[in-house]
Parts: structure tokens; C-alpha cells; sequence
């Protein structure tokens, strides 16, 4: 069983919601909030513990994210899996070294930012293609400031040259490492 983009959208969503105080989540919540189905937040759930990124799940207890395995597939695989594909000028969502969590550390120059095609978008750039389609209108529809960080963090990670990428990876862990810190249910 393959890992898919969305998966990791997914799982990006549900570190998002882990780094805060407790705050409950179903899988409907996730596919509306994902602009997804529920079955396609069932089946990631299945791919991800086969892959060794979360831990079975147990009702209660919902599928935990394994915050160490999670770094390690950030850092190291999923630019390899998942890699950036850039395209035309559009309008879209600011990513990458665009993105808030990243536009004061590093100067874009003259070249167009990196966006996620989005006709709703703030800013034209060079389109850079999301981890998943749904990814601007969840990001725009159901804002997630830290889920929206996490998302860039990794674009930069897949697309970024040598400095933004160590920017993001350093930016990623912090986020990471807070996470471990934190009981969750």
C-alpha cells in the first residue's frame, strides 16, 4: 500500500491539531476541513500506520502521529516521493519562502514567489503544485495558521535552495519538538 500526497496532508493536519491543547477531531472534521471525503481520511489512516507515521487506531484513542518518524519522512523522503513541480505565472496562495512563516527570513529578489494555483489567491507567482489539489481552497476556506506554516515549511523543504531549506527544517523541528512535549488524549 502506496503513501499518497493527501496522506500527507493529512498528517500534516493532524500535527497541526496535536502541537495545541487538546482539541477533538473526528474524521468527518478532517474531510471537511481537508476538503476531502471521509473515506479518503479513512484510507490515508490505513496507509499511514503501514508506513509507520502514526500508531494503529484504537477506540477510543484516535491514531497518534509518531512525531520522530514524521521529522525524519519530512526531512529526508518526501521531497524524493513527493517532488516540486513548478509551472506558469498564476494567482494563488503565497508557499515556500512566500509564505508568512518564512517571507522575513528570506528575501525573494526579483523572481516570481512561489503559490499554489488558487483563483481566490492573494498574490501571483510561479505556480508551484500543492502536495494535494484541495490544499489552497482547505487553507483558504478552513484557516489553520500553523497548518498553513507546516505546509510551506514543507514546500520549502521540497523546493527550496540550501539556506531555505535549512530555514525550514529548523522552523519544522521547533514545531515538531513542541509537539512531543504535549499530552495528548
Amino acid at each position: 500500500m502506496s503513501i499518497k500526497s493527501q496522506d500527507i496532508v493529512i498528517l500534516t493536519k493532524i500535527l497541526a491539531i496535536h502541537s495545541r491543547i487538546i482539541i477533538p477531531w473526528s474524521q468527518y472534521t478532517l474531510a471537511r476541513e481537508l476538503c476531502l471525503s471521509p473515506s479518503q481520511i479513512n484510507m490515508a489512516f490505513k496507509r499511514l500506520v503501514t508506513a509507520g507515521l502514526v500508531t494503529p487506531y484504537h477506540p477510543p484513542n484516535k491514531p497518534q502521529p509518531i512525531i520522530q518518524a514524521c521529522e525524519e519522512f519530512f526531512v529526508h523522503g518526501l521531497k524524493y516521493i513527493f517532488p516540486a513541480k513548478l509551472g506558469e505565472i498564476a494567482r494563488g496562495v503565497p508557499t515556500s519562502y512566500a509564505a508568512p512563516i518564512l517571507n522575513e527570513d528570506i528575501i525573494a529578489g526579483n523572481d516570481p514567489v512561489p503559490v499554489w494555483p488558487y483563483a481566490e489567491g492573494e498574490m501571483r507567482g510561479v505556480t508551484l503544485k500543492p502536495l494535494y489539489s484541495s490544499v489552497p481552497e482547505a487553507v483558504i476556506k478552513h484557516p489553520d495558521p500553523l497548518f498553513y506554516d507546516m505546509l510551506a515549511l514543507l514546500d520549502a523543504i521540497r523546493s527550496g535552495r540550501a539556506r531555505e531549506k535549512q530555514i525550514a527544517i529548523q522552523k519544522l523541528s521547533k514545531i515538531l519538538k513542541s509537539n512531543i512535549a504535549m499530552p495528548h488524549e
